[in-house]
């Protein structure tokens, strides 16, 4: 019995520690959402949704370069002089950008055509340098880490469900699958009025849910 008592109070903290880091994750998709609450990174959301799938790949790209610059930059955080902690910041983004630049251009050409200009734009994103400076460098590099997966997953949901929404409003298709009623439905959706349009209600709905 007493033995019994004393493993489940040692599993106790590695309980609590993993809710502690599930948390940290889970703050970013609702909590700290970019998209909906912080009302973050409005460019790409804005320029890049027509479709579910140019959400999606914004999305996607947009998290692999803030958990990896998250990482090396919560690990390097000590040794930056704080005269040059800015421009560090952003040379270790841009080498991740590029890098995800010539990944999309190989393996997803089509894809990253579609997306263009936005995808070395994610160098100047608001999103990535200001978790890099609000949280990276003031954090370990597992929860920096995890804060990247957060935020990066809440851009992703985001920019997905925005693309959703205005490709089937607008053209009657959802990842690009027509459902043969393209004809009857308004353009304007995916049109720049449209991403406006979706942004607003879906930032309504999503806020109204926190609340409850």
């Amino acid at each position: 019995m007493e033995n019994s008592v004393n493993i489940q109070q040692a599993a106790e903290p590695k309980r609590s520690l993993l809710r502690e880091k599930l948390l940290l994750t889970w703050r970013g998709v609702i909590k700290e959402n970019p998209t909906f609450v912080l009302v973050l990174g409005m460019c790409p959301t804005l320029g890049t949704t027509t479709s579910a799938t140019n959400g999606l790949g914004m999305g996607v790209a947009t998290m692999a370069v803030l958990i990896m610059s998250n990482i090396v930059i919560s690990i390097i955080k000590n040794v930056i002089p704080d005269k040059v902690r800015i421009p560090a910041f952003i040379v270790v983004i841009a080498s991740f950008v590029t890098v995800i630049q010539m990944l999309m251009q190989a393996y997803v050409p089509s894809l990253y055509a579609a997306l263009g200009v936005f995808i070395p734009l994610i160098v100047v994103n608001c999103i990535i340098l200001g978790r890099a400076e609000a949280f990276a460098s003031k954090n370990g590099v597992l929860d920096s880490a995890l804060d990247g997966v957060g935020i990066g997953l809440g851009f992703t949901l985001s920019l997905t469900v925005i693309g959703a929404v205005r490709e089937l409003l607008g053209s009657g298709a959802i990842f690009g699958y027509s459902l043969g009623i393209g004809e009857y439905m308004p353009l304007v959706f995916v049109l720049a009025p449209g991403a406006f349009l979706v942004l607003g209600f879906l930032m309504v709905l999503f806020n109204k849910f926190l609340k409850k």
